[in-house]
């Protein structure tokens, strides 16, 4: 009887120790499965976030003159920024300060343009620019960029303020300095720019103002006019945008209006010279240049997009008569002709930039390089490089 019962106790030990190891293998299986070997986490890319502050008094028509005959080439410049290996994406944003257009019980100050990655729309919003006297309050258009913009919580991106004027940095009711400590707090880098002669600036606390946010003090001749160098390679570009261009495939209801400001922006960049309209050109080969909300064929590079889901309505006459098949087919083919244009594009464009920097005094104190070279001084301490 003994020995029955050991034997017993004995399987039954057995028993719990055999369903413990069966459940330790299968919580392995299960673990192995949740967590899969040497997977790594997609890297989400960054943004460059650039908020523009201009000056729109009367003084300023140099100033504004600069920033829309230079925002392709700033563009251009940034498009060979990258971070941990992923090209960033770029968002403008745009106030103007000190127009006695605007109300009085609003500062003289009007948000232009939230942040946008659409250059169509924020060349069309800086030609609408245009200048009359006014109060110029620095500290109080600084706390509209900061309140009214979405910074967002991404720690990548790089968050960056320019304002740009030519009165005494603490005219108004808000105190910059107190604006400085919220800007430092939300690691968002504010950078001045002083119209005028570097030490006026520095007696009217810009220094002050770009120092209290660790940013970058600047003084540029307003009315410099912007020299476009012409290279042998513009023709050529010009030519191949023109076919670019017809590679677009406009659908949603607003399609048609944003392929027209596509042209319209073709000619307001050719407004200030004929190199000038090249660069554009080039920032749309660039992957900044996307316009998925209109055209088909940028839309189709999304991974939410389903051809099925646009109605007939929404498709251009030349495409509604067209099955689902067809018309991806068509899809297709104007990607792979567009890709082939952009990247000719791109080739000419490395001769053009090895022809430009023969001959460009990178040296001048205007806009773009104030801005180019604040931009790339701050980015690196964040990791990004330049290709």
């Amino acid at each position: 009887m003994k020995t029955v019962l050991n034997c017993f106790i004995m399987l039954i030990i057995f028993s719990i120790f055999s369903c413990q190891n069966q459940n330790e293998k299968i919580q392995t299986k299960e673990l192995a499965v949740a967590i899969p070997v040497n997977e790594k986490p997609k890297l989400k890319a960054s943004n460059i976030k650039v908020c523009l502050l201009l000056d729109t008094s009367n003084s300023m028509d140099g100033l504004i003159d600069q920033a829309k005959a230079q925002l392709w080439k700033i563009v251009n410049e940034l498009s060979y920024a990258s971070c941990e290996n992923i090209r960033p994406e770029l968002q403008i944003a745009i106030f103007e300060y000190g127009n006695d257009n605007l109300p009085a019980s609003e500062g003289h100050i009007r948000l232009v343009l939230p942040f946008s990655g659409d250059l169509d729309t924020i060349s069309k919003e800086l030609f609408s620019l245009t200048t009359n006297g006014g109060n110029e309050y620095c500290g109080q258009v600084l706390q509209n960029a900061m309140v009214q913009l979405d910074w967002g919580q991404n720690e990548k991106d790089l968050k960056l303020i320019f304002i740009a004027g030519n009165e005494p940095f603490d005219q108004g009711q808000v105190r910059y300095q107190n604006v400085m400590e919220h800007t430092l707090k939300n690691n968002i880098v504010v950078n001045t720019i002083f119209c005028g002669d570097y030490n006026q600036g520095v007696e009217t606390y810009w220094k002050n103002g770009a120092d209290l946010s660790k940013g970058t003090y600047m003084a540029i001749n307003h009315n410099l006019k912007t020299t476009h160098i012409a290279s042998p390679y513009d023709q050529e570009i010009i030519n191949l945008n023109n076919k670019l261009n017809k590679t677009y495939m406009a659908y949603g209801y607003f399609g048609e209006t944003k392929l027209k400001e596509q042209e319209l922006q073709d000619e307001n960049a050719e407004s200030y010279s004929f190199a000038n309209a090249v660069s554009r050109s080039v920032s749309k080969s660039s992957h900044l240049y996307k316009n998925s909300k209109w055209d088909l064929i940028d839309a189709s590079d999304d991974a939410e997009f389903k051809i099925e889901d646009i109605s007939k309505e929404q498709l251009p006459d030349s495409l509604k008569a067209l099955s689902t098949s067809e018309l991806k087919q068509v899809i297709s083919d104007k990607k792979q002709e567009r890709e082939t244009i952009t990247k000719s594009i791109q080739s000419l464009n490395e001769k053009r930039k090895q022809f430009i920097n023969s001959k460009e005094n990178n040296d001048s104190n205007t806009l773009d390089n104030a801005l180019i070279q604040a931009i790339k001084k701050q980015a690196k301490l964040k990791g990004y490089h330049w290709e």
